[in-house]
């Protein structure tokens, strides 16, 4: 059986805009992509809210720098046959990086930091797909949209993602895959999703995972 590690934020921890606070077990993505699956793979969500690619927030209670914490994990979860990496939504908050530039450039320093950590060990490489996360809505959720430093950078910044990821996607020989092309942020906070959109992330991930896999 194949080994998955989904690394990411609130959408992967699965945090409910509406009724909160978390999705259940089986509307999370990483489940649901396990269940598409069909029984060959297990999938580890390591999803934590706030948490950015490679960058600090000095405002957090928890380390949320995904570039500090990721290599304990590879550790703890080795082998892996792959790592799906959805992260960069915090990274355009004003306070953190604030670019959907500057949150793709994290998340290549994932890759970097992922090939790294099993090349020291002289364990296999993990496959690679980095994932660009979904659209922010329009929302009237004032709290949120301050987050991010108002309605309009939050919607521009975070529809400008895709085409960043994939060139560093590219760049590094790693899988791509739009996170937007499947699913969209629910208008409660303009930023995560509801339980179908979740697991539309999984669904619509399983078959570049089990060509990838051969699976």
């Amino acid at each position: 059986m194949k080994t998955i590690l989904a690394y990411g934020d609130s959408l992967t921890y699965g945090a409910d805009p509406a009724d909160g606070p978390r999705h259940a077990y089986e509307d999370r993505w990483p489940t649901a992509l396990e269940k598409a699956l069909d029984g060959k793979a297990r999938v580890i969500a390591e999803g934590l809210g706030g948490r950015a690619t490679a960058y600090d927030d000095w405002t957090a209670g928890v380390d949320r720098n995904g570039a500090r914490i990721l290599p304990v994990l590879l550790a703890s979860h080795a082998p892996l046959d792959m790592v799906i990496i959805m992260l960069g939504t915090n990274d355009i908050k004003p306070y953190v990086a604030g670019s959907a530039a500057s949150a793709a450039r994290g998340a290549r320093r994932l890759v970097e930091l992922t090939r790294g950590n099993f090349a020291g060990t002289g364990e296999a490489v993990p496959q690679i797909i980095l994932v660009s996360p979904p659209h922010a809505a329009e929302t009237d959720n004032e709290i949120m949209a301050s987050n991010f430093g108002g309605l309009a950078h939050l919607l521009a910044e975070s529809r400008d993602f895709a085409r960043h990821y994939r060139r560093h996607a590219e760049e590094t020989g790693v899988a791509f895959f739009d996170a937007a092309s499947v699913a969209h942020a629910d208008p409660h906070d303009g930023v995560h999703l509801d339980p179908a959109n979740t697991r539309a992330i999984g669904t619509g991930l399983a078959p570049l995972v089990k060509q990838i896999l051969g699976l």
